[in-house]
């Protein structure tokens, strides 16, 4: 059953581009919170709640990047709906595209965000009330053959995987005085260029190759805040495909009752030819100097 769709039109930035020329991975799920905060803000007007100083915080993120975006005048659209209703969280799914006059689509990104309601003074999660439920409703688009989100499970030995020592700025932090969600996805990716430059020099022999996300798995585990002392991220390959490799990451603290996690992230990288615009595969040996230089689960098997 298809309920309604929100569209909300993304003005592009000059500085959302990375160095290939496209919108970056990381602004794209800056996209997707605007357009979510444009939903919720139209929706839960129109019912009439108040959220008296209340979040809704994401808990986890699957974005799945289908064409590179570039930079142009033109907004993109994003459409957003509610794909699951639970008694403590909802789903939202969405879509950024072009659609021409025929209705024709160009689709760039899917993704799927799941959030649940927050006490802020409290510090604990929250039921869903009845008058949200009623609010978000209309959007309500249950797809059967999709699976619902579910956790992001990663394995990463820290005696195998790079070290990032990862310093939250000043404008990392959301009005809850938390790390904002969006800030994740940068601090991974940050971490995950740390660990290719690793590479550098093992790699001397082979022909540059240019790498680009095509899945990103994030999951929220425990806040982070602004402080002095640097979070620790951690990165490891854990498959090496035809065409692409998946890094798994975690971002860790040290706790008074030992190491607290506080995100897991799963990214599938795809190996990229600039001219062609197209995946490729790398040359023979490429694999294994990759896997020799990182260390890690694959090369020990």
């Amino acid at each position: 059953m298809r309920g309604v769709r929100h569209r909300y039109e993304c003005p592009l930035r000059w500085a959302d581009l990375d160095l290939l020329g496209h919108v970056n991975n990381v602004k794209y799920v800056d996209y997707l919170q605007e357009a979510r905060s444009a939903l919720l803000r139209s929706c839960l007007k129109a019912a009439g709640v108040e959220r008296h100083g209340d979040a809704y915080v994401v808990v986890r993120h699957e974005v799945t990047f289908r064409a590179p975006l570039m930079f142009r005048k033109e907004t993109v659209s994003i459409e957003s709906w509610v794909s699951e209703l639970r008694a403590a969280s909802f789903t939202l799914d969405h879509e950024i595209f072009d659609e021409d006059e025929a209705g024709n689509r160009t689709v760039y990104l899917r993704a799927r965000t799941v959030l649940a309601p927050f006490l802020q003074a409290e510090a604990k999660p929250r039921r869903l009330t009845p008058q949200e439920r009623e609010a978000l409703a209309p959007y309500a688009e249950v797809d059967p053959d999709r699976a619902p989100a579910g956790p992001v499970r990663v394995e990463v030995p820290h005696d195998h995987a790079t070290h990032f020592p990862l310093q939250v700025r000043f404008s990392d932090v959301d009005i809850y005085r938390h790390v904002n969600n969006v800030k994740y996805v940068e601090y991974f990716q940050e971490a995950r260029i740390a660990m290719m430059r690793r590479l550098k020099g093992a790699l001397e022999e082979f022909p540059r190759l240019m790498v680009v996300v095509a899945q990103t798995n994030l999951e929220y585990v425990t806040p982070m805040v602004l402080r002095s002392t640097p979070y620790d991220c951690w990165s490891t390959v854990t498959e090496f495909g035809t065409k692409s490799m998946t890094v798994d990451a975690e971002i860790t603290s040290d706790g008074e009752a030992g190491r607290v996690v506080h995100s897991r992230a799963r990214v599938v990288l795809v190996f990229f030819d600039l001219e062609t615009q197209r995946s490729i595969t790398p040359p023979p040996g490429y694999r294994e100097a990759v896997l020799a230089a990182l260390g890690g689960p694959l090369a020990d098997g």
